[in-house]
């Protein structure tokens, strides 16, 4: 068992103060070793506190006194000191056993700890939870966690999750549920699998046994060309439809027994049977919004400035890997400062050409507000975006749009993106131009593919992956002709 170490202190805090400095191992707090952020949070909360650390080899202890629920002014290098719990199950949907060759080690840790649950919307199956686990969660208020239901009939879901305790783990669910721990569920739908009779079954079962849960986000699977599963394969344009025609029926039947729809089909469902979403107030406060539940709703409102509330995504499929370690409870997947990104309401967040955090040197030229825009989207965006550029009516907007290549299959959404095949879309594209990346695809300023913004061959802003942001960005071309007298870092 690993014990954190500090990774930043704020001068002025109380633990800057008491001398503590980065490289620190907090050892023990108040004779407590604290096994993650949740439980080191809880006890740095405390007025009085007794810390013991390892600084290059050598023990010694600190006191510190402050106010109670005082930040410490400590950052910690993980989320998890322990060991990560990991996953048992062997799903053939799972995208982890997709990968391409090649990727850092830490991309292909199956987890499945009701922790990153709680800290970062991981989903869990319960089939590694325990009773003391559902004490703590309890006891400490964990709440919300995302929990992985993909069948409710018992045999069918330890198929699924090749795992025979798949077919008694959602006895925890219910108990969760019955101590008013706010939990989300998710079904990934496999054509010929757990569709059609069975989704309706489970979905009829949600109804019976697990109506207290919050949402229910169903998905379709994703396929990269990396699986070697022969029964897993592509939705056809009929079957997406289906799904979506059995939601909806699902919905209006959970609105008049529940009063809410609870059930919520993804975006790319209606993207793959060729629908219109739904309307906004449809998705009731978009519960499931990082799961791609009415995202495309949420960026139009935000692009037509009809919300002033801004709900970023977080940085995709493995955000949890190279994010920010969680501060508190709920901690962003990701560190604008880390990557570039400009938090939404920074308004100069549409004026930084990023790369900071890469180790890159940076140039200052002067941008040109009124040059032609590119913006760098999946193959999903690039249907949400579309219409939206459209309406702007500016010929000199235009979409960018990057085909998966890296993961192939059916893997079209943004946030899976790759430095390779963005940098192989810009090296077609003219130089001289302003492009426009969403921060979705980034995650401690490295893709997925470990390149940085440095590797591709035109420079870069990084924006914020919400409406409001892309509004801001092109708002400098439509409302200057000029060219901008404010700097912009340009990496080289």
């Amino acid at each position: 068992m690993a014990s954190p170490q500090v990774l930043s202190v704020a001068a002025d805090s109380p633990a800057g103060r008491a001398g503590v400095v980065p490289g620190d191992v907090l050892v023990a707090i108040n004779g407590q070793v604290p096994r993650d952020v949740i439980q080191y949070q809880l006890l740095v909360d405390e007025p009085e506190l007794d810390l013991d650390i390892d600084r290059g080899g050598l023990r010694r202890q600190v006191s510190i006194t402050k106010q109670p629920g005082q930040p410490l002014g400590i950052e910690v290098e993980s989320a998890i000191f322990d060991q990560v719990r990991t996953c048992d199950n062997h799903c053939a949907f799972c995208f982890i056993y997709q990968l391409p060759p090649g990727m850092r080690r830490s991309l292909s840790l199956k987890d499945d700890d009701y922790r990153l649950s709680f800290l970062y919307g991981n989903f869990t199956t319960l089939t590694r939870f325990t009773e003391a686990d559902l004490e703590r969660v309890v006891t400490e208020r964990l709440s919300p966690l995302y929990v992985s239901i993909h069948a409710t009939d018992r045999a069918k879901r330890s198929e699924m999750l090749r795992n025979r305790r798949g077919a008694t783990s959602l006895r925890w669910l219910r108990a969760l549920l019955d101590a008013g721990i706010e939990v989300h569920g998710q079904i990934v739908v496999c054509p010929g699998v757990n569709d059609g009779a069975v989704l309706e079954d489970t979905l009829l079962t949600v109804l019976d046994v697990y109506p207290e849960l919050a949402s229910l986000a169903v998905v379709p699977l994703g396929i990269s060309d990396h699986s070697d599963e022969p029964d897993m394969r592509f939705h056809t344009t009929a079957e997406a439809g289906a799904v979506v025609d059995l939601v909806e029926q699902w919905q209006r039947l959970y609105l008049e027994a529940l009063g809410r729809r609870l059930v919520f089909a993804a975006d790319e469902y209606y993207l793959l049977a060729d629908r219109p979403f739904p309307p906004a107030d449809h998705y009731e406060g978009f519960a499931m919004h990082e799961d791609g539940i009415g995202m495309a709703r949420t960026f139009e409102l935000e692009f037509a400035g009809s919300t002033d509330e801004v709900v970023a995504p977080a940085a995709g499929f493995f955000a949890w890997v190279d994010g920010a370690p969680a501060a508190g409870y709920r901690a962003p997947r990701t560190e604008p400062s880390g990557c570039g990104a400009a938090t939404p309401d920074d308004s100069s967040s549409d004026e930084g050409a990023m790369g900071a955090g890469t180790g890159g040197q940076f140039v200052q030229l002067r941008a040109r507000s009124n040059a032609p825009v590119g913006i760098i989207t999946g193959t999903y965006g690039a249907r949400v975006l579309g219409p939206l550029i459209e309406e702007l009516d500016d010929s000199g907007i235009r979409l960018v749009t990057v085909e998966n290549r890296f993961f192939g299959g059916n893997i079209g959404v943004t946030g899976l993106l790759v430095g390779a095949d963005i940098a192989r879309a810009l090296s077609r594209e003219p130089a001289g131009h302003r492009y426009l990346l969403p921060d979705v695809c980034l995650s401690g300023g490295r893709f997925l593919d470990g390149t940085t913004v440095e590797d591709l061959p035109h420079p870069v802003e990084v924006i914020g992956t919400d409406g409001h942001s892309l509004r801001r960005a092109l708002e400098r071309r439509r409302s200057s002709g000029l060219v901008s007298d404010r700097p912009v870092a340009v990496s080289r």
